[in-house]
């Protein structure tokens, strides 16, 4: 009985113990648990941080975490990294003014999600916490970093920055990037950063706006001032899903990088040699879009590349977009300029159904020696370069697969192939006309559906060590040309989502069904415009509206008539200098069938002045606008891929569309796209179309300006510099189909002939002339 007892109160003994544990651990902060040290706000995080050993796994609780600078730093081991990563990957949301900073050794961040804000520093995720403490040996994997932007365009800022060596940055998804700097970034100053062996691997890069100006690449790997130091970084296996920022995705400025089995889909851009020599460009794919001449392939600047197994489809850039642009360089050429093409090798490629995809002497530019100083001329011509065992496919022939922009005597051509389906055109000896067919194997990948007959492989100095096609298949038996070896059935499933970025995270979510907000007053109108969500739509179904405070434009969002045949009018009474619509980041309005009208000294649409962190569209279609000091005012800093107005009238107003806010003449500009179709233009006194862009940056491609189907009547009689349609620095311009009639002014147009401007089929009645200017003088940006 006795011994009964004792057993009795041993066991609530024990009990009484185990329940006073979880009380104890339950108050006391952050917790260690067989599976890591739990910590759950920035404290905790920091005290563990500064405690822990190699092998410690540091657990961050599910939730948002505001503020926060993470200086993670400490001493791993290999096989016993120290990991910091979310109780659920994607669930610790780090917003506002935060940042990462490694320092160390065999560190490992994983399943971090950045959004909602800005880095209060120069950098999202940095591999160093200073200059002493730098990260070697360290990982960022399974994270994401979306519209993580400074408040303008023109705040810099990186999202990774490498220092250090052997660290990677792993299975991460980072988009919408707006503002300027690259989206990574590998620096190589001070020996501690050389010969790093940097890995950049299975990441998703998704949409990067376009920019509108330099600096803003997806990679950069070192600058002009250390393009001559080794970096040997490894990219590969990542998908550039329309990085747009701006003429170069990847802009190499290192030597011995390497770039293999990447995936460029409708990307505006290339992949550039840009400085630095020795890179490996292998396997990669180049998959462009039949309406979009933005979108570019490789493009080599330097020594000693080598160029293989690429695959280059429906490609249709041109010049420093081309498929395949092999520049020419600058005699003693500053680092910071363009060295010549030598001793490169270009082997085993494919081109299907690209435009013109072979361009030589790209950048050649000797004509403008007068507006330009020697130290600018690219007169140095490709040598010591070969062109072998490369297969060209057009399904309608091309009556220019080649381009020569100057010399090809120091380039050689071996068995190479053209199908060009019996079109005529200048070739070069080592190009062959051969007639063969291809065969689907997946969407955007075409291969030939029988060897290649008649064309023997040519074997160059060290072509031995390419042993692999592009789909990893061995060339050393039965090998052939083209970066397809033989007759393959292999299906790479490159745009198979799951290959790239987060396990966690869906890239792509479905579209949700628009919303159609039916207002028949003022008052419902203004309360439609506060519970629209993104897509939606806003109906007018009454004749009148009258504002008398701006609009904000957020989101995409559609306000449309009810009955297009009778459009409702929006009558704009603000104050002068407001306007009906203010456009903020990612807002996209698209007006439709209805009348817009000011009261003489307001506006119909400005951006905001400051804080146009990301960029904003406008689409005007079967529309009138009347009575408005601006029809659109950009102010500075603030951009837009694309402004459209078709089959609208622009009447009675004082301004029409300026965007020339960015004066500071560094190569930037105010949108990306202009449209003008069929649209009539009347009694608009100045600035009918203003769209500028200064400085001389021969790499920067835009803006681009469309006017066609279009009248303009009557404008122009205040404009002082008698110029109707101003398009100063923009590179791609084209007036057609248009009529031009009693307007007061010296010119209706001056187009830069060196670039891509031209008129045709206009009608140009008492309004001056169009002139074309070969060479416009601009100021040096570099």
């Amino acid at each position: 009985m006795e011994r009964g007892l004792n057993l009795k109160n041993i066991t609530m003994r024990i009990l009484l113990l185990f329940f006073a544990s979880i009380i104890l651990f339950s108050g006391c902060g952050n917790t260690e648990t067989a599976s890591g040290i739990w910590v759950n706000n920035v404290e905790e995080l920091n005290q563990v941080i500064a405690n822990a050993q190699p092998g410690d796994e540091i657990i961050m609780a599910n939730g948002e975490w505001n503020d926060l600078q993470i200086r993670f730093f400490g001493k791993g081991k290999e096989g016993q990294p120290i990991t910091l990563r979310a109780e659920t990957p994607g669930q610790v949301i780090i917003q506002g003014a935060s940042d990462l900073k490694l320092g160390g050794e065999y560190l490992v961040v994983e399943g971090l999600f950045f959004t909602n804000g800005a880095s209060p520093s120069e950098t999202v995720i940095q591999f160093a916490i200073d200059s002493d403490n730098v990260a070697n040996n360290c990982r960022v994997t399974n994270c994401v970093i979306e519209d993580y932007n400074k408040a303008q365009r023109n705040f810099q800022d990186l999202w990774v920055r490498f220092k250090g060596r052997h660290n990677q940055l792993d299975h991460c998804y980072l988009a919408g990037k707006s503002n300027r700097g690259p989206t990574i970034r590998i620096d190589l100053n001070g020996n501690e950063n050389i010969k790093n062996y940097h890995k950049i691997n299975h990441n998703h890069f998704g949409f990067r706006p376009p920019k509108g100006g330099a600096s803003a690449e997806t990679i950069q790997l070192g600058t002009s001032g250390t393009s001559m130091t080794p970096s040997h970084t490894i990219v590969s296996d990542n998908l550039f899903n329309r990085c747009n920022g701006e003429v170069e995705v990847i802009s190499s400025k290192s030597n011995f990088n390497e770039f293999r089995n990447n995936v460029f889909y409708k990307s505006e851009g290339s992949l550039v040699t840009r400085h630095g020599n020795y890179c490996i460009v292998d396997g990669n794919y180049f998959i462009g879009d039949e309406n979009n001449e933005q979108i570019g392939g490789i493009r080599l600047i330097g020594t000693g590349h080598w160029v293989t197994n690429n695959y280059f489809y429906n490609l249709k850039g041109k010049v420093f977009r081309s498929p395949l642009a092999v520049m020419n360089g600058i005699p003693k050429s500053p680092q910071n300029r363009y060295i010549q093409v030598t001793d490169v090798v270009v082997a085993y490629n494919s081109w299907i159904n690209c435009t013109s995809p072979w361009q030589f002497g790209v950048g050649s530019n000797v004509d403008q020696k007068e507006v330009l100083p020697a130290s600018e001329i690219r007169s140095e011509t490709p040598i010591r370069t070969i062109l072998a065992n490369n297969v060209i496919y057009n399904a309608e022939g091309d009556d220019q697969p080649i381009v020569l922009h100057d010399s090809i005597d120091g380039i050689d051509f071996k068995s190479n192939v053209i199908n060009n389906q019996g079109l005529g055109f200048r070739s070069v000896e080592g190009l062959k006309e051969v007639d063969f067919t291809i065969k689907e194997i997946e969407e955007y990948i075409w291969a030939p559906s029988n060897s290649i007959p008649d064309v023997e492989v040519y074997h160059g100095f060290e072509f031995d060590q390419i042993t692999k096609d592009i789909f990893g298949n061995s060339r050393d038996e039965n090998n052939s040309i083209g970066a397809v070896s033989g007759v393959s059935e292999k299906t790479p499933n490159i745009m198979d989502f799951s290959k790239y970025g987060p396990d966690w995270y869906d890239p792509a979510p479905a579209d949700k069904e628009p919303k159609i907000h039916s207002v028949s007053t003022s008052e419902e109108l203004i309360d439609a415009m506060s519970k629209v969500e993104d897509g939606d739509i806003v109906e007018l179904t009454e004749a009148r509206y009258e504002l008398s405070k701006s609009l904000n434009i957020d989101k995409k969002l559609t306000i449309t008539s009810a009955d297009a045949k009778n459009r409702a009018t929006i009558f704009y009474n603000g104050p002068d200098e407001t306007s009906a619509f203010i456009m903020n980041p990612k807002g996209h309005l698209i007006l439709k069938a209805a009348k817009l009208q000011g009261s003489g000294g307001n506006y119909a649409f400005t951006t905001l002045k400051e804080n146009m962190s990301s960029l904003y569209n406008l689409t005007v279609q079967d529309s009138e606008l009347s009575n408005f000091d601006f029809v659109l005012k950009a102010y500075k800093y603030s951009f837009s891929e694309y402004i459209k107005f078709e089959s609208t009238v622009i009447k009675n107003c004082n301004n029409g569309l300026d965007l020339s806010s960015e004066d500071d003449d560094k190569g930037e500009y105010n949108a990306e796209n202009i449209f003008i179709y069929d649209c009539r233009f009347e009694n608009v006194d100045q600035n009918v179309i203003d769209y500028y862009r200064g400085g001389y940056d021969e790499s920067t491609v835009g803006g681009n300006l469309v006017i066609k189907g279009s009248t303009f009547t009557g404008c122009g009689s205040k404009e002082k510099n008698c110029v109707l349609i101003n398009t100063y620095g923009i590179i791609n311009v084209d007036i057609s189909e248009s009529t031009f009639r009693n307007n007061n002014v010296k010119l209706v147009a001056r187009l830069w002939g060196a670039k891509n401007n031209s008129e045709s089929d206009n009608t140009i009645e008492n309004s001056g002339k169009i002139i074309t200017e070969q060479n416009l003088p601009l100021k040096l940006i570099y």
